[in-house]
């Protein structure tokens, strides 16, 4: 603000700088509650002077005069205030943040000076971000120490606030109004803006929003906002600008003041649970279905279908690379288009369980169907030819991997988070192909692993079987897709708690 008024005094042709000629004596800082800072200065051989600079409606308070078009000091009258005030309406409502200047002798009987009005627009990207993070059921409140004229304007260009939908709340209105009452309209959500706030009514209003089961998170950036950061669920605080108490007091820190920077977290953060999700539900389901193929065969007095070094050649494949990539899946922009998930929702919920079980049939009936197929009995003794240990491991490799390729989304095809979109995947899958061959073809790795040469017939067959379990979950997620009615269903029974709140 200060470089701002600075550079308008020099346009102004007011380039000589007073300070040089005096001495400043006293300085009241600027605070939030006060919303004024003066500067009590004396120049050689005169008399001291107040100088005052912040919010109209304060300063227009201090002054009992103001200067006239000739230079001279004549009585402020009431017609005077509401000339003013008009003007810094008007300015206020252009987008400019409005500044009072007043100077006097007297710190109570000043003399108003004029109106400065500072253009601080939004960034190009902000109108978007806040239009993804809205659509996506999060809660968007902005708190700030402007006019109401200033703040209006600011939330109309970032399309926080529209006309006759929504209203607006000053800091004094706040203070009149007890928590409860603060509550209620803040779960109506239609007050997104509130103006002429001091730190202690952002504390107030995190502390409503947690009353009322609400995650907060809080921007800030003084040291008066730091009780705020640390109240809030997330506290935020900015890099550049940003006090250092601000900072101790926060849990994030934004290294460029970017908002559209806390859209990115959110959407990461979002990818980041559903990558995990995408992890358990493989290993799970890979892990149920090994279990099962050789309790089965146990069970019912079968040869073992997989021998040690087998199982361990599984075992890589389900917690080696192909499972590893899966937490590296590329962040799907979609995932903000969805409501914000209950926090208290368990990672493995009814819904995995059934992906995971369904997916676990899937590779345990495919591995099953070709085990027994090879199966044969020589005087009464059923044995499993070395030919078919290689199909039924060489089966359950491949199922195991195409399982993979479908925990990639819990919900979208393939076709559409794209096939190459993960390369760190399709390495790891094409190494593993590449190892399952050696060990069929090899024939140093044909004796370890106790397998032997298949043709061509039985390889694709083994492959056009094992996608299954990829095709069934295609499936899936086609007929899901297309039952709207459902998934409007399930949007309206989710607890929606997560918000962001600024």
């Amino acid at each position: 603000t200060e470089a701002a008024i600075m550079i308008c005094a020099k346009k102004l042709g007011l380039a000589k700088d007073p300070r040089d000629e005096g001495t400043r004596l006293e300085e009241t800082s600027f605070s939030s509650e006060r919303k004024w800072m003066s500067v009590r200065f004396q120049a050689l051989d005169e008399m001291p002077i107040t100088y005052v600079k912040g919010a109209f409606e304060e300063v227009l308070g201090m002054c009992t005069t103001r200067s006239s078009l000739e230079d001279r000091r004549v009585p402020l009258q009431v017609g005077d205030k509401e000339d003013i005030s008009r003007e810094a309406n008007k300015l206020g409502s252009s987008g400019l943040r409005v500044i009072a200047i007043a100077s006097g002798h007297i710190q109570s009987q000043l003399n108003f000076e004029g109106l400065i009005g500072i253009i601080d627009p939004p960034r190009p990207e902000v109108p978007g971000s806040v239009e993804t993070l809205l659509h996506g059921d999060i809660k968007i409140i902005m708190i700030t120490g402007d006019s109401e004229a200033t703040a209006l304007s600011f939330a109309t260009k970032v399309g926080l606030f529209h006309r006759g939908s929504e209203n607006a709340m000053s800091g004094k209105q706040l203070e009149l109004l007890t928590n409860a009452d603060l509550q209620r309209k803040l779960e109506a959500g239609r007050t997104r803006v509130f103006y002429r706030a001091s730190p202690i009514h952002k504390k107030k209003i995190v502390e409503c929003l947690q009353a009322a089961g609400e995650i907060v998170a809080m921007t800030g950036d003084g040291i008066n906002d730091a009780p705020a950061l640390k109240l809030a669920d997330v506290g935020i605080a900015m890099g550049k600008n940003g006090t250092d108490v601000s900072r101790e007091a926060s849990d994030i820190i934004l290294l460029d003041d970017n908002f559209e920077t806390i859209l990115s977290a959110i959407e990461e953060g979002k990818c980041i649970f559903y990558n995990i999700k995408n992890f358990v539900r493989f290993q799970l389901s890979t892990s149920i279905s090994a279990l099962l193929l050789v309790a089965l065969t146990t069970v019912f007095g079968l040869p073992n279908p997989l021998n040690a070094m087998q199982i361990l050649w599984v075992n890589i494949v389900m917690d080696g690379p192909p499972a590893q990539t899966l937490g590296v899946e590329p962040v799907d922009h979609d995932v903000m288009l969805a409501p914000p998930r209950d926090p208290s929702e368990k990672i493995i919920n009814r819904d995995t369980i059934s992906k995971v079980l369904l997916n676990a049939l899937i590779v345990t009936a495919g591995t099953l169907f070709v085990y027994l197929q090879q199966l044969s009995a020589r005087s009464g003794v059923i044995e499993l030819s070395k030919r078919g240990t290689t199909l039924t491991f060489t089966a359950f490799v491949f199922f195991s991997l195409f399982n993979a390729l479908s925990c990639r989304s819990q919900s979208k095809s393939i076709f559409k988070i794209g096939l190459l979109a993960n390369l760190p995947f399709l390495v790891a899958v094409g190494l593993s192909v590449v190892g399952q061959l050696l060990m069929i073809y090899f024939p140093p790795m044909q004796s370890i692993f106790q397998t032997e040469a298949i043709s061509f017939f039985d390889l694709a067959a083994v492959t056009c079987l094992a996608s299954t379990v990829w095709v069934c979950d295609e499936v899936r997620k086609a007929f899901a897709s297309m039952d709207f009615s459902k998934l409007g269903r399930r949007s309206s029974s989710i607890d929606l708690k997560s918000r962001i709140n600024f």
